[in-house]
């Protein structure tokens, strides 16, 4: 749209912010360095959407407040790739390794001696996509589809952070570096971290849904929505690894490529080796072979590329694969064994989980002998018995799996497995609600979810008691030391030197690591606590708007659900944890042991601490973001809109509907004047 009608103040400011946001996504999600807190970002953010409301002339398509906003679509439109997205023949071992070597040679007609210089990168296990990029603006996202056609999929590629909706050439002044291309395809693969897999299989499973079986499926899955937001909330990341079809640039290499994608602000994977050799090559593939278990990604293989684009041209493809490149695939990281028994396990929030007791058995240089069956339907969608022989899957550092039934192999003794009726711990009823997929104990005493609950609590990513295993999480509680997490802070060492197997020593180490964990930061405490739908990231958001964990007990559903990472249903969740008579205790006990973990920068007054503030209208004194920042490093919590839970309404000169509101609930106004007095005799140190 013309931003004819703008001044040019109001096209400075709205280019400022955008250029700032685009830069701290750049730095947090590509190159893992931020240099602006979360709340700095999300007040640039509020300030960008408020103008861009207020000015809807002035929004782009590549703004970054249009990562997340679109509305659902009905269905996706095709895509037609401008060069095909090629798929690669496959290598199994080292012998089809260096037959592809000699073809190479061979179709270059060059002596076998004259080594081949290849580029070693690693074969992601995601979704392949495809960016699409004019003058450096990105217009359209797809699939790989069948190579030639793909699915328009470009509203929920915006939302994954790592993907830049504007090109950028930050080192242009580099000898060699390429300027941004008039036209590109830009290639990559799109995928789950196992901590992201695991989170979203944590909150499917607490919800009643499905689990996926794993991160592949899970990222295909998400961006195969039809509504941007929920591919949003799975927080996929993306690793691009080559081009397509590009006009105003050329290239003499595949590592040439590489390092114009880093340039122009792609997340390009660390992990490349540019190799002399076939031998070199074999050396690298070999080595990943066991370092492939210690990425926090999957991995299936290494794609072996020849690094010269003319060796490239003149090699050609062959159907659709390119004779210029091969995927080498480790080998599975499958086996077989029998069940010899489905047991049921309880987890923190009362979830029934069956587990398969297997035979013990290698996969991938570990010895396995449970895999999960994630809930009852999967259990019977694979028509699982005790007793069958089956296949079971390792990925990463995913938890082993049933992929399948070796029905060939059964006796006619197999046994059925049915979900109990009654919970396997505490004999209380189990409930299954209605559309969910997962059983529940409805004990509210249950000792398994006592005990995952303290577990869960000491666990090293929550209070990081080092020491604290699930052995003596179960002598603290069959001993009647400790009934909740909060009991751990008032052990002494000689509580736990008269546990079986716990000489004076390991109790002074375990006393000493509990004692340690009361500097832990609110982030991990609110983490640790347990509470449904809420992970470590949700549980940084939440520490980082409310500075302080009496501000997030008594925060409204309203208040909350504006926290990024939060949204309704984690908000509800979050005030029904708090609303609780155990919650209360809990957290009473722990204050009474010295811990009140505060966000560092913030001050805790009176007169602001766990309070709603919303500010309308034009302030002269303080810009938006200003005043907003201030109320936050006051302990107050910033809003965006008024509702009865708002605490406090600072009006501007010509405020609106919002004004109106507060008025019409009886919200607390004052001015702007008034505000700065009231911040001042709060004795605030600013």
């Amino acid at each position: 749209m013309s931003t004819s009608n703008l001044s040019n103040e109001v096209i400075a400011k709205i280019e400022d912010l955008r250029r700032r946001l685009d830069r701290a996504n750049y730095l947090y999600y590509v190159k893992d360095q931020p240099e602006i807190s979360d709340a700095q970002y999300d007040s640039l953010m509020r300030a960008l959407q408020e103008l861009e409301a207020r000015y809807p002339q002035a929004v782009t398509p590549e703004s970054p407040t249009q990562r997340v906003g679109a509305t659902p679509l009905t269905e996706f439109t095709p895509h037609v790739h401008l060069a095909p997205m090629l798929s690669l023949a496959n290598a199994f071992g080292e012998d089809e390794l260096r037959a592809f070597d000699e073809r190479c040679h061979k179709a270059l007609e060059l002596p076998s001696d004259e080594p081949i210089e290849y580029v070693c990168e690693l074969k992601f296990d995601g979704l392949a996509v495809s960016l699409t990029y004019q003058d450096g603006k990105l217009i359209a996202g797809a699939t790989r589809g069948n190579g030639m056609q793909g699915e328009n999929i470009t509203e929920n590629l915006k939302t994954i952070k790592a993907i830049p909706l504007n090109m950028h050439n930050s080192k242009l002044d580099k000898p060699g570096a390429k300027p941004i291309p008039n036209l590109v395809e830009v290639r990559g693969e799109a995928i789950l971290t196992h901590d992201e897999f695991h989170r979203i299989n944590d909150e499917r499973e607490e919800s009643g849904e499905p689990t996926f079986a794993n991160p592949r499926n899970a990222a295909a899955g998400s961006l195969r929505q039809l509504d941007p937001k929920i591919t949003a909330m799975r927080r996929l990341t993306m690793f691009c690894y080559g081009v397509g079809a590009y006009e105003g640039v050329d290239f003499e290499s595949q590592n040439k490529v590489l390092c114009a994608l880093g340039d122009w602000g792609f997340k390009v994977n660390p992990n490349v080796k540019v190799c002399t050799n076939i031998d070199e090559v074999a050396a690298y593939i070999n080595d990943w072979h066991t370092k492939k278990e210690k990425l926090p990604y999957d991995i299936d293989g290494m794609v072996v590329k020849v690094n010269s684009f003319a060796y490239q041209s003149q090699l050609g493809s062959v159907a659709r694969s390119p004779r210029w490149a091969v995927a080498y695939k480790y080998p599975a990281m499958q086996a077989t064994t029998v069940i010899i028994d489905i047991i049921v396990g309880v987890g923190r929030t009362g979830a029934l989980t069956p587990v398969a007791i297997m035979e013990p058995v290698e996969v991938s240089g570990v010895t396995v002998s449970r895999a999960t069956l994630h809930n009852e339907d999967e259990v019977h969608r694979k028509d699982v018995r005790i007793g069958d022989t089956v296949v079971i899957q390792r990925a990463g550092e995913v938890i082993p799996e049933v992929v399948e039934v070796v029905k060939e192999k059964r006796k006619g003794t197999e046994v059925e497995f049915h979900m109990p009726t009654k919970c396997p711990v505490c004999n209380a009823d189990v409930e299954r609600a209605p559309g969910e997929a997962v059983a529940r104990c409805v004990g509210i005493a249950c000792p398994a979810q006592i005990r995952e609950n303290i577990i869960h609590f000491t666990s090293r990513t929550a209070m990081d008691m080092d020491g604290i295993g699930p052995a003596l999480v179960d002598q603290l509680i069959e001993s009647g030391l400790i009934h909740d997490p909060a009991d751990l802070f008032f052990l002494k060492a000689e509580n736990m030197a008269i546990l079986d197997r716990m000489a004076q020593k390991s109790a002074e180490n375990a006393y000493n690591a509990i004692q340690a964990s009361k500097t832990a930061p609110l982030s991990r405490l609110i983490y640790a606590l347990g509470i449904r739908h809420v992970g470590e990231r949700t549980a940084a958001a939440l520490a980082e708007h409310f500075g302080n964990i009496d501000a997030v007990t008594n925060a409204s559903e309203e208040v909350l659900a504006e926290v990024p990472d939060v949204g309704p249903v984690v908000a509800a969740s979050v005030v029904r944890f708090f609303h609780q008579e155990e919650t209360a205790e809990v957290l009473r006990k722990l204050k009474e042991a010295g811990i009140d973990p505060k966000v560092e920068g913030r001050q805790q007054t009176e007169a602001f601490a766990g309070k709603s503030i919303v500010f309308t209208g034009a302030l002269t004194k303080l810009t938006r973001e200003q005043a907003e920042q201030l109320v936050y490093k006051l302990g107050a919590s910033p809003s965006s809109s008024v509702s009865k839970k708002t605490s406090l309404v600072v009006a501007g000169e010509k405020a609106g509907s919002k004004l109106d509101k507060a008025h019409s609930l009886g919200v607390p106004v004052i001015s702007e004047d008034e505000f700065l007095e009231m911040v001042k005799e709060s004795g605030a140190d600013l």
